[in-house]
């Protein structure tokens, strides 16, 4: 349980992704993982379910970099359930570009309006928040570091926008957070 009486759930941030240096990576954007780190992870997850003593039920996003952690977990007997509520921000058209190739122009626009701001058909800020606050499926999820960046952020700063300045770092690939 959480302080405020909700069951706690567990969030690990997907392995490291294959090519993904230097690129503006979202929901549109769904690079490969070594399978060797997803299943390192996956027997992370199986080893804190077991030590907890929680069912044998994980959550993922669908994109491949957090679903291929659930597929190991299934083939070991696991049930494996993917929710696009679960996913990264949608960077719209500057998903899996170089962040040198976005106009200044663009991320000035951004870091002015950092809740509502969008890049062209993609999604706000302050979308990911709602999403991410309001999701309550399961104890066991694999997902990005926006989405546990959001859900830190709206359950320590319940209504209350982030500014860029404020937004923190994302966790380190295959970091868990208890939220």
């Amino acid at each position: 349980m959480t302080l405020d009486g909700d069951i706690a759930v567990w969030v690990w941030r997907h392995p490291r992704p294959d090519g993904a240096k230097g690129l503006c990576v979202g929901a549109r954007c769904d690079l490969s993982v070594d399978r060797r780190r997803a299943k390192r992870l996956a027997r992370r997850i199986q080893a804190h379910a077991r030590r907890h003593r929680m069912a044998h039920e994980v959550w993922t996003s669908p994109m491949r970099r957090c679903a291929d952690v659930g597929r190991w977990l299934k083939h070991w007997g696991w049930r494996h359930c993917t929710d696009p509520a679960l996913a990264e921000i949608d960077f719209g058209s500057w998903d899996g570009r170089p962040w040198a190739a976005i106009p200044k122009e663009d991320i000035d626009a951004w870091v002015a309006d950092f809740v509502g701001f969008a890049p062209e058909g993609g999604e706000t800020l302050k979308a990911l928040l709602a999403r991410a606050s309001t999701w309550s499926r399961g104890a066991l999820v694999v997902s990005h570091g926006g989405w546990m960046l959001a859900r830190r952020w709206s359950q320590e700063r319940p209504g209350e926008a982030p500014r860029a300045g404020q937004w923190p770092a994302p966790p380190a690939y295959g970091e868990c957070w208890r939220l």
